[in-house]
Order: C-alpha cells, then structure tokens, then sequence
C-alpha cells in the first residue's frame, strides 16, 4: 500500500500543470556521517555505491519580501547500483522541501532542506555493513534528508535559455533518527553527488 501511495503521488507532481520542478541527479555513498558531510568533511566514497534519481515537485508556496523560501511537495524514485553480486535496490521518496532564496549581484544560490520518509525494494549494502558493525538493526522505510546548495544557470552566464534551471550539489540521507524510525540507531546512509532541477 505505501509503494502505491508513493507512486501516485509521484505521478500527480509530474502531471501538475504549472509550478513544478524536475531534478535528475547521480551520487556516491561516503562513509561520513551527515553532520560531517554538512560541514564540508565528504570522507572517503564507497566503491560500487551509486544512485541515479529522478524527482518531481510541486509549488506549496513562493518566497516573497518578507520569507525568501520556496516550499515544494516532492517525490521521487531512485536506482541503486551495488557490488555486481549484489540485485540493484530501488527507491521511492515523499519528502516537503524548502529553499531559501539568496540574491546578489543579479545571481540566485538556493540552499535546500527537505524532510520526509524513504522506502527501499531492499536493504542497501552499505547500511547492511553500517547496521552489522554497530550491532544495529535495518529497515526497507526509514526518514529521509535531502539538502542541496545551488545555483541559477540563467542568471550565472546570462542566458535566458536557461531559466530556471539549477545545477548543484546534493546530500541523500536515510537514517532512524538514532532509532525513533523502525528502532534504527545507525544502519543509514549518505550519499553525496550533483543535479540538474528544472523549474516550470
């Protein structure tokens, strides 16, 4: 039932006539925690660890004089790629995203935090490994981050072809939130990575 809703509500972002984004993005699992990785520390990358995702949003609310924050309903669906013995792994997000807008010198940087939940078709290999050498426990849903810093292409080289058009970096974080989702203390993962978003 949740796979279903998940999907439904992918579906109708991506049909919404106006006010919608679309962000295609590809990252790599690092061993760093999010707090690290927040702060600048990337760490060392995982070999065979990549995603590609593709997410669909819809405009909750624009920023206006007085709150510089866009608010988007999102949804998206990923590929994992994992170690060739390994079955790839799928995943599907519901998630509210806010950015705050920052203008300056006629540019845009966005910086992004989005909340919400994350369902895996199955255990990610590096959560395995993570939950197996804390002694913790995995689970197929978990909360889900997605923090991102960007900036307007348009605006950056003048372009108005590109309007509207992000291009950025990107952290997506699975974690229990030290175990209040599904009894998950550890067993999460980080993966950090770049993305193109289109706004309409």
């Amino acid at each position: 039932m949740l796979k279903i809703l998940f999907l439904l509500l992918f579906a109708l972002n991506l049909i919404a006539a106006e006010h919608y984004s679309v962000r295609v993005a590809s990252a790599v699992a690092t061993d760093y925690d999010f707090g690290q990785i927040v702060t600048g520390n990337i760490g060392k990358f995982q070999p065979y660890s990549t995603v590609y995702a593709i997410d669909g949003g819809y405009l909750l609310k624009s920023s206006t004089d007085s709150l510089p924050f866009d608010f988007y309903l999102k949804s998206g669906v990923a590929y994992f790629e994992q170690n060739p013995s390994l079955n790839a792994v799928y995943e599907m997000t519901l998630y509210i995203k806010a950015y705050y807008n920052i203008d300056f010198l006629d540019n845009r940087v966005r910086v992004g935090f989005g909340e919400g939940g994350s369902y895996t078709s199955a255990i990610l290999e590096v959560e395995r490994e993570d939950a197996i050498s804390n002694n913790d426990n995995n689970s197929h849903y978990l909360n889900y981050l997605d923090v991102s810093l960007d900036f307007d292409l348009a605006k950056l080289i003048h372009a108005k072809s590109f309007k509207e058009l992000y291009v950025g970096v990107l952290l997506k974080h699975r974690s229990g939130i030290f175990g209040l989702v599904n009894n998950v203390r550890h067993g999460g993962s980080n993966h950090v990575g770049f993305y193109i978003e289109k706004n309409f």
